[in-house]
């Protein structure tokens, strides 16, 4: 049982989108049952959930509710937290030697806030300077969805994806802006409907001031 000043502990980390770590936090056997058995275990509780709150799970339209919950939790807004549906990143040579700015502005994302489990809504702006290598303009958007489909917090999601990208594309030549509305702070709490949170994440040729201005001139911030 929590008491009082602990749940007043959890509310401020809450509230105030505080992370612990720059990892998900995961247990060492996240992965030992299977996802129908997770599915299974889901669909149970969350009906315990229902219950709870009243509703009538002989319902038509209720009666697969937790089932299709816990589908959704395992196998699509969180199967970023597995692994082994981490995208497959091939590098290519730079055989051409374009050795300028690479840019991929407005990469759409949903996630999950880790503290309320509302939907964070928004988008990414991604670049690079080749090193050498090379990725498909896909996968910048599959390694950023990757990250986005588990509970986040903006600033941790941002030092994912910033991280991954140095090390596929071997360069600290990596920007990254992330712009999200966080339904936590829209539709609960202080219910400001107008706010978004910005980040921002950066490395190597970016710390020049007149690197960065080229970036954001591409994602038409500047």
């Amino acid at each position: 049982m929590k008491t009082t000043i602990e749940n007043e502990i959890f509310e401020i980390i809450g509230d105030n989108h505080q992370m612990t770590s720059a990892e998900t936090p995961m247990r060492a056997d996240a992965f030992v049952k299977s996802d129908e058995e997770k599915m299974k275990v889901i669909s149970k509780h969350f009906e315990v959930i229902m219950n709870e709150l009243g509703l009538d799970l002989t319902d038509d339209s209720l009666r697969g509710t937790p089932h299709r919950v816990a589908k959704m939790f395992v196998q699509e807004i969180f199967s970023g937290l597995n692994p082994m549906n981490k995208p497959k990143i091939s590098v290519f040579d730079n055989s051409y030697q374009y050795n300028k700015m690479l840019v991929e502005a407005n990469i759409s994302f949903n996630s999950t806030c880790e503290h309320h489990f509302l939907p964070i809504v928004g988008k990414a702006h991604v670049g690079y300077i080749s090193s050498g290598k090379v990725i498909g303009l896909s996968k910048l958007n599959r390694i950023v969805d990757y990250y986005a489909k588990r509970p986040q917090v903006q600033e941790r999601m941002i030092m994912q994806i910033f991280n991954e990208l140095k090390t596929v594309l071997e360069t600290e030549d990596v920007m990254v802006v992330i712009e999200a509305k966080h339904l936590c702070v829209s539709s609960r709490g202080i219910k400001d409907e107008s706010s978004f949170t910005s980040t921002l994440q950066y490395g190597g040729a970016f710390t020049d001031k007149a690197f960065r201005e080229d970036f954001y001139k591409l994602i038409g911030k500047e």
